[in-house]
C-alpha cells in the first residue's frame, strides 16, 4: 500500500513538474508570484506549488473586428469592418501588462476603426483604403507596443452604404459617364473641323487637288452596284463658256 502511494505520489509530481511546450509557445514563469523568465520551446521543469506557468502563442493572429457603426466627416452613416493581424513580440508583457491582450486588442481595434473613418469624407473612405489602412496600423501598433504585440497588417473589409447613398453614387457616376462621352464627342468634332480646315487651305493653294478628290469621288461611286452615276462637274470647268456666252439681244 505505501508503494502504491509513493508511486501515485512521483507521478502526480511530474505530471505537475513536467511541461512541454510546442514551437510556437512560450512559458512565462511565475515563481511565488514573482515572473523568473521565459522558457520554451521543448521541456519545461516546474516546482510543483511554488511554479506557476501562463503559456502564450507567438503564432500570427487574425482578428476580425465586428462592423461599427460610423458617421463620417461629411455626415455620412455607414457600417465599416476590418481585419487585423498581429503577432505576441515579448510573451512577458503580454501577460503582464494586460489582462487579456486578445480583448484589450479587439476592443481597440473597434474604437480606432470608429475614430480614424469620422474623420474622412465618404469619397476618401472608399478610394484612399490604403492610407487609412496605414494610418489604421500605425495607430494600433503605437497602442500595443507596450503589452508586447506587434501590428502587422490592417484590412478594411466591407463599407455599407445605406440604400439612398448607393442610388445618388450611380447617379454621380452615370452622370459622370456622360460628361466624359460629351467630352469625347467634342473632342473628335473639334478634330476633324480643323483636319477640314486644313484641306480646304491645302485646296485654296493647289486648286488641282479638288480635280483629283473629284475623281476619287466618282471612282467610289462607280464601285456601288448602282444604276445612276452622278459625276460631279466642277463650277471652273464651265466658266470659260459663260464668259464667252454673249447675252442675246
Amino acid at each position: 500500500m505505501f508503494y502504491i502511494l509513493a508511486v501515485a505520489l512521483i507521478v502526480l509530481f511530474l505530471a505537475s513538474a513536467i511541461k512541454v511546450l510546442k514551437e510556437y509557445e512560450r512559458g512565462v514563469i511565475f515563481r511565488l508570484g514573482r515572473v523568473i523568465k521565459t522558457k520554451g520551446p521543448g521541456l519545461i521543469i516546474l516546482i510543483p506549488v511554488v511554479d506557476k506557468m501562463v503559456k502564450v502563442s507567438l503564432r500570427l493572429v487574425a482578428m476580425d473586428v465586428p462592423a461599427q457603426d460610423v458617421i463620417t466627416r461629411d455626415n455620412v452613416s455607414v457600417k465599416v469592418n476590418a481585419v487585423i493581424y498581429f503577432r505576441v513580440m515579448d510573451p512577458t508583457k503580454a501577460v503582464v501588462e494586460v489582462e487579456n491582450y486578445l480583448f484589450a486588442t479587439s476592443q481597440l481595434a473597434q474604437t480606432t476603426l470608429r475614430s480614424v473613418c469620422g474623420q474622412v469624407e465618404m469619397d476618401d473612405l472608399l478610394s484612399e483604403r490604403d492610407k487609412i489602412n496605414t494610418q489604421l496600423q500605425n495607430i494600433l501598433d503605437k497602442h500595443t507596443d507596450p503589452w508586447g504585440i506587434k501590428v502587422t497588417t490592417v484590412e478594411v473589409k466591407h463599407i455599407d452604404l445605406p440604400q439612398e447613398m448607393q442610388r445618388a453614387m450611380a447617379k454621380q457616376a452615370e452622370a459622370e459617364r456622360e460628361r466624359r462621352a460629351k467630352v469625347i464627342n467634342a473632342e473628335g468634332e473639334y478634330q476633324a473641323a480643323t483636319k477640314l480646315a486644313q484641306a480646304a487651305e491645302i485646296i485654296h493653294v493647289h486648286p488641282e487637288a479638288l480635280q483629283l478628290r473629284y475623281l476619287q469621288t466618282l471612282r467610289e461611286i462607280s464601285s456601288e452596284s448602282n444604276s445612276t452615276t452622278l459625276f460631279p462637274i466642277p463650277i471652273d470647268l464651265l466658266s470659260p463658256f459663260i464668259r464667252n456666252r454673249k447675252p442675246e439681244e
